[in-house]
């Protein structure tokens, strides 16, 4: 990979402290295996610098070249207000890393980063608040690089992304196109934040910030507004034919939705949420699609709420990447809306056909 130096703010990185993924038996690929990067002096693009901790897990085990490269690498991003670890369920597991399928954890070496802001990595509820450096994507791939460079990968063969991850993926391959064999795009525009995806975003944010018991990020105590903001996300990237069907009278969707949004505010934090969505602020990756060289498939789905198919705008802008294609994926229970990255059965034929074409075979 090229140097984060010649993009990319300037770090000081300390290994006392960080882990390497320890080998892990062939037999036993699909026990995850996890470090800390301790990065004593993180430059934010704001400018503002400060000791971070990142956080990965891997799968799998690295194979090198003569060279010592890693040739294997394949980089899982998630989406926000999630980590790494969503990726360890028994749907990503049975249909993804087990032996025979797509990213069969013995043949690839899978990197699964907690986002700057987001689950192990530093974030603001460690203990700063809102003296956090208020971080952007920008801040998020710099600190996905770093985490490449500590296990010494220096190409990717496939990155998969979802939803922010998603967002994440088109700024790595438009700003690293020769580190990037192929990019599975899921849920997400290579545009700017804009329209009713920018107004929601900041209907949450403001529904914190303007809670008198947020206290200006210095409570002692979860706020309401953390609720209402858990609404919203669930409410803009839930499917309305899931809904429907696990809901089908007043009694059961709302008994439903209350279930599942216990579940999602497990353990999250007013102020890591604020930053979380605010985040997206500044990212725009549409200005250089054309230099993208990784072969490239970015799937939506038709009830998509937060990138909607009727704006018609991955279509139009997928047309610029040299390499790259665009599926849309019909609405059903099963695709689950803006969250079809939680089936991989629906997207995962996309996969095999962007891992083929790297093999020198042909797709489906």
């Amino acid at each position: 990979m090229s140097p984060v130096r010649a993009v990319l703010p300037v770090f000081l990185v300390v290994a006392r402290g960080a882990v390497a993924s320890p080998a892990v038996p062939p037999e036993r690929s699909l026990v995850p295996s996890a470090g800390d990067l301790l990065v004593e002096a993180f430059r934010f693009s704001s400018g503002e610098t400060l000791p971070v901790r990142l956080h990965y897990r891997t799968l799998g085990n690295a194979r090198r070249d003569l060279h010592g490269d890693v040739t294997n690498a394949v980089l899982l991003l998630h989406g926000t207000g999630g980590s790494g670890e969503g990726f360890l369920g028994p749907a990503w597991e049975a249909d993804l890393f087990s032996p025979g399928q797509p990213l069969d954890a013995r043949r690839y070496f899978i990197v699964l980063p907690d986002a700057l802001g987001h689950g192990q990595s530093s974030k603001p509820s460690d203990g700063l608040g809102t003296r956090f450096p208020r971080y952007d994507y920008d801040d998020m791939v710099a600190g996905q690089r770093l985490v490449l460079d500590r296990l010494g990968v220096r190409r990717l063969r496939v990155i998969v992304g979802t939803s922010m991850g998603c967002m994440h993926g088109w700024l790595w391959v438009e700003r690293h196109p020769a580190d990037v064999d192929a990019f599975l795009a899921l849920s997400c525009q290579p545009t700017p934040i804009a329209g009713r995806n920018a107004v929601w975003r900041e209907v949450l944010r403001s529904a914190i910030r303007d809670d008198p018991a947020w206290n200006g990020g210095r409570y002692e105590r979860q706020p309401p507004s953390l609720r209402l903001a858990g609404s919203l996300v669930l409410l803009m990237t839930g499917s309305a034919k899931e809904m429907q069907a696990k809901g089908p009278t007043r009694e059961t969707a709302l008994a439903r939705f209350e279930a599942d949004l216990d579940r999602y505010l497990a353990g999250r934090d007013a102020n890591d949420v604020l930053y979380q969505w605010d985040s997206s602020r500044s990212y725009d990756p549409s200005a250089g699609l054309e230099s993208v060289r990784a072969r490239l498939v970015a799937v939506n789905a038709a009830d998509d709420a937060i990138d909607p198919p009727e704006l018609g705008v991955v279509e139009r802008e997928v047309r610029r990447v040299p390499n790259g294609r665009f599926v849309l994926l019909p609405a059903s229970e099963e695709n689950r809306g803006h969250r079809i990255y939680l089936n991989p059965l629906a997207w995962r034929s996309y996969l095999e056909e962007l891992l083929r074409a790297g093999d020198g075979r042909p797709g489906p």
